[in-house]
């Protein structure tokens, strides 16, 4: 993550993965006694029961360090004003030219959005970026992957309920 940069969380969300956090730390000495045991079977050149073991204590590592550093510089509140502007914490509905279907996702981290059954863009994406801060009504442009450009239009802008 850079530094200076906020994550916008609920308090449920906050909540949630305060406690994945929790529940991973307190997992550290059972991953350091699968090591361990895993150790004294020989040759760990062979041991594959050893090698799995080392890889999940740094793959559970990975997630406590990425875990600590989003919580730490998470603000964490209600979801932002019913203003009708494209922000992190707003369903966005959009429209892209040449289309007539509308696609809804919310504009946050995959952290924020969670499980949830709303797919989620985040604000650092070429289509997050572009909307953010426009107004209901407003077309915007962003370039796509093959570099030709793509307008879309917000048409609606709601805070997210979280479920």
């Amino acid at each position: 993550m850079s530094e200076g940069k906020v994550t916008w969380l609920t308090q449920d969300a906050y909540d949630r993965l305060k406690n994945e956090l929790d529940e991973l730390i307190e997992n550290r000495p059972v991953i350091a006694e699968k090591i361990n045991a895993s150790r004294e079977e020989g040759d760990l050149k062979e041991n594959g029961g050893y090698h799995a073991a080392r890889e999940e204590q740094g793959q559970q590592e990975a997630r406590i360090r990425h875990l600590q550093e989003l919580l730490r510089t998470a603000k964490v509140g209600e979801a932002p004003a019913n203003d009708g502007i494209a922000e992190p914490g707003m369903v966005l509905t959009v429209r892209y030219d040449g289309d007539d279907d509308e696609e809804t996702f919310l504009l946050a981290t995959r952290e924020e959005g969670g499980e949830g059954p709303i797919e989620v863009y985040s604000p650092d994406s070429p289509l997050g970026k572009a909307l953010l801060g426009a107004k209901e009504g407003e077309a915007r442009e962003y370039v796509l992957p093959n570099g030709s450009t793509q307008k879309v239009s917000l048409v609606k802008a709601v805070p997210y309920s979280g479920s």
